[in-house]
């Protein structure tokens, strides 16, 4: 991994000549992503976040946690988090923004021993778990790092809308055998392109039915277009 993600956030932290990010998907063309826009504050943030913020509480673990937004507002309300990225710009940054406990660390790989109250995964959440296999490896990990009455926020996006119409409603979803939310995903920085991931953009009622087999509850707290927030819990 050449980490140009990380690098965008660092430089843009430093002062280093930064530049805007570009992404593309299996499915979409080159779209840029304003670097300032990670570095937001709570009044900057989409109403999906902010929501994911205020139902924060106890013991926290932002996954993921890129420039440290999340982490530093929760952090000045008083909490106790713990931020985690396998970015290790990206963790840099967060440490000169002032995050206190922030670490290279990745998810599965966590100690099973330290339990959170809440567990964050933001920014299109659900894409960590890249795909429909690995999801149920996540939701297991997630089974044994909550602690009793923890819960998940978790935010999506069901991307069935990027698809063609036919003329009765329909969806022309190409024949690949796959899960349409199941992407490649691609960053450009700098003019250096990133080893390309699999990323999961996944609707609610698939989560849904992930976590009933695993014997998780799992609700829609608030949705915003095709974007939800989701909490799950023991």
């Amino acid at each position: 991994m050449k980490d140009l993600f990380g690098k965008a956030i660092l430089d843009y932290q430093t002062d280093n000549s930064p530049e805007d990010l570009y992404t593309e998907t299996s499915i979409s063309e080159l779209d840029v992503m304003p670097i300032d826009y990670l570095f937001r504050d709570y009044d900057e943030m989409p109403d999906l976040e902010q929501k994911a913020l205020d139902l924060t509480k106890g013991k926290t673990l932002d996954v993921g946690c890129g420039a440290g937004s999340h982490a530093l507002y929760l952090q000045e309300k008083g909490v106790d988090v713990k931020a985690i990225d396998i970015s290790a710009n990206a963790v840099e940054a967060c440490k000169l923004r002032g995050v206190k406990n922030v670490s290279v660390q990745n998810f599965l790989e966590l100690d099973e021993n330290e339990k959170f109250d809440t567990i964050l995964f933001l920014m299109n959440g659900t894409g960590i778990f890249q795909n429909l296999v690995l999801i149920n490896v996540f939701i297991d990990k997630i089974k044994k790092l909550l602690a009793p009455n923890g819960h998940v926020l978790i935010d999506g996006t069901d991307i069935i809308y990027m698809f063609d119409e036919d003329e009765d409603g329909g969806k022309w979803i190409p024949s690949t055998g796959s899960y349409y939310g199941e992407l490649d995903f691609t960053v450009h920085y700098k003019g250096e392109i990133e080893d390309t991931i699999n990323w999961l953009y996944l609707d609610f009622e698939t989560l849904k039915n992930v976590c009933d087999y695993h014997q998780l509850a799992c609700k829609k707290v608030k949705t915003d277009g095709d974007s939800y927030l989701a909490k799950i819990s023991l």
